[in-house]
């Protein structure tokens, strides 16, 4: 069976300058290694999902974090660097890829061997999604460069949480 890739928050909310939660360079640098994994991996038959922050105008994590990749606004599109990619798309409104989505269902049926989780933030969203995606027996990658978040320190944090708590493999 395939594996499943699950490509989280690359949008440009994130990812561009002037929108409040731009994560700068150090997040920006994983976009030609995104690249190259989906090429590689579309070749080996995975299937994509990009999972995208689709959050709605009064949302309740406005209280925590600025209003960001709002429902129908600029910041809540794929970045152009990886759109044409972007054939499966899984709207969020919550830390998790799995969370008030469809994405168990479709999992189900496609049985992959195993989830490979990239994207931003390594800290927040990737984490969060590799922690449910383990708490379902699915045996998860976590390709090292494919990931990153502003905060270094968080980054580092997560990528070591994900290993030896989670049991995701690191690579």
């Amino acid at each position: 069976m395939a594996n499943a890739v699950l490509v989280i928050d690359m949008l440009r909310g994130f990812l561009e300058e002037g929108h409040p939660l731009y994560g700068g360079e150090n997040v920006r640098r994983v976009i030609p290694n995104i690249q190259r994994l989906l090429e590689k991996e579309i070749k080996r038959g995975s299937k994509v999902f990009f999972i995208c922050d689709n959050h709605d105008e009064d949302d309740p994590e406005f209280k925590m974090f600025p209003p960001h990749c709002i429902a129908g606004t600029a910041e809540a599109e794929i970045i152009p660097e990886l759109s044409k990619y972007a054939l499966e798309i899984i709207k969020k409104k919550r830390y998790s890829a799995f969370y008030g989505t469809d994405l168990e269902k479709k999992l189900e049926k496609l049985k992959p061997d195993k989830l490979i989780v990239c994207g931003v933030l390594t800290n927040i969203c990737v984490m969060h999604t590799v922690a449910d995606a383990r708490n379902r027996d699915y045996a998860v990658e976590v390709p090292v460069d494919c990931v990153a978040s502003p905060d270094e320190a968080a980054h580092r944090f997560a990528l070591e949480h994900m290993e030896k708590v989670l049991g995701a493999r690191l690579v």
